[in-house]
């Protein structure tokens, strides 16, 4: 099998292949692939008529994630981007309002969302931009973190769940490694635990994924301090627990493990001899990533029994650990322009299996200005492409 060295160079170049044009002839880049009243648990959802919410913090059980009664809760969202980029902030607000964006996700039946971020945002005197204050006045000079704080407060106002992602060290492009020259692994580390401190006790933000697409020389299991993302997906999410024990702890594959590639980020063949351990054991959630071929060709999609073939590869990844109930499995990204006959062959099987065993996912993405996979919404950020939603809707679980 293709160890994707190259195919996936496509995935990495999604933050950069692109610019997408404001009204007011502002450029800016199309990403990846990717207080006190924000750390306020459960704000408001109770008010909302038909919103259902889940019981205390969530954990695991076996292949499930449940709610302090035990129900299951499956978790199907979206990402919506532009925390990680230069704009540190939600990409689409100078379009529209965040209030009306966020009431656009509930509607669409989303019950939660994946916000990718930055270490870099997170940075005295990191700024926002791409903001239309005349739809969003109340926006009007907070740092990238205090809104981030908005953005909790009011999904958790909607009854969404968030997770946060650090999807890239520097607002420039992602990294193979969870660290670079400029944003060491303490900086890492660091960053992490703050984001756990400042929403310790609420229950909008339920868990951080640790690196996106961890590829290259990224390894699993072979020891390697400087490489082995099971070791520092177990250093990184014992720091969370050590301020935030709540908080899912989501952890992504790898691009070669077991001597076979997949995407980056989408290999998870390597936790069933090396699992990920951590102080709290019931929280760690696996999370690959898949793609079509439009996005990059792989082998799998060249053979005569496409797609008949993509179960076995599916299984052989990461649903191994759901059919034999060994931890949850959430898709954190997966998307498609669903313009090619391959595409809609992909999207229809993968949906069928993530039903059949009702795996979780948040679909890439919200924002139309993804390069190679186009989003839910349309260039306006309002028109909804009803081909891919049709597609998704019967797989969403109820609000949380």
């Amino acid at each position: 099998m293709l160890a994707a060295a190259a195919a996936c160079s496509a995935t990495d170049d999604r933050p950069d292949d692109a610019v997408v044009s404001s009204g007011a002839g502002e450029t800016r880049p199309a990403p990846s692939a990717r207080g006190a009243e924000a750390r306020s648990p459960d704000a408001g959802c109770a008010a909302q008529s038909g919103c259902r919410t889940a019981v205390g913090f969530l954990r695991t059980r076996g292949a499930k994630i449940v709610d302090a009664e035990n129900r299951t809760v499956r978790l199907t969202g979206i990402n919506w981007f532009g925390f990680e980029t230069a704009n540190h902030a939600p990409h689409g607000l100078w379009a529209r309002s965040l209030d009306a964006l966020l009431d656009q996700v509930v509607a669409l039946g989303y019950n939660m969302l994946r916000l990718p971020v930055s270490s870099q945002m997170l940075e005295p005197g990191a700024a926002t931009s791409g903001i239309d204050l005349g739809k969003n006045p109340s926006l009007s000079g907070l740092s990238p973190l205090e809104l981030l704080d908005v953005v909790v407060t009011k999904a958790g106002a909607r009854g969404l769940r968030l997770v946060l992602d650090r999807h890239r060290p520097g607002s420039d492009a992602q990294s193979a490694l969870w660290y670079t020259d400029r944003y060491p692994e303490a900086r890492w580390l660091a960053d992490l635990t703050a984001l756990g401190r400042r929403y310790a006790g609420n229950r909008t933000v339920i868990g951080i994924d640790l690196h996106n697409e961890p590829h290259g020389a990224a390894s699993w299991g072979d020891g390697n301090a400087a490489t082995d993302w099971r070791l520092a997906a177990e250093r990184a999410g014992a720091a969370i627990q050590a301020v935030n024990p709540e908080l899912l702890v989501i952890v992504e594959g790898v691009e070669n493990a077991g001597g076979k590639g997949g995407w980056w980020g989408g290999n998870l063949r390597g936790v069933r001899a090396s699992p990920v351990r951590l102080p709290v054991p019931d929280h760690v959630v696996y999370s690959p990533h898949e793609y079509p071929a439009s996005v990059a060709p792989q082998p799998w999609f060249g053979v005569p029994s496409f797609p008949a073939n993509m179960d076995g590869l599916w299984d052989e990844s990461w649903g191994y650990l759901v059919k034999e109930d060994i931890a949850p499995v959430w898709i954190g990204e997966f998307g498609t322009k669903l313009e090619s006959a391959s595409d809609r062959a992909w999207l229809q099987a993968l949906l069928a299996y993530l039903g059949r065993a009702s795996i979780g996912f948040a679909y890439w993405s919200l924002n139309p200005n993804s390069g190679d996979t186009g989003g839910i919404l349309m260039d306006d950020w309002q028109t909804v492409h009803t081909g891919k939603q049709s597609l998704l809707s019967p797989l969403l679980a109820p609000p949380l």
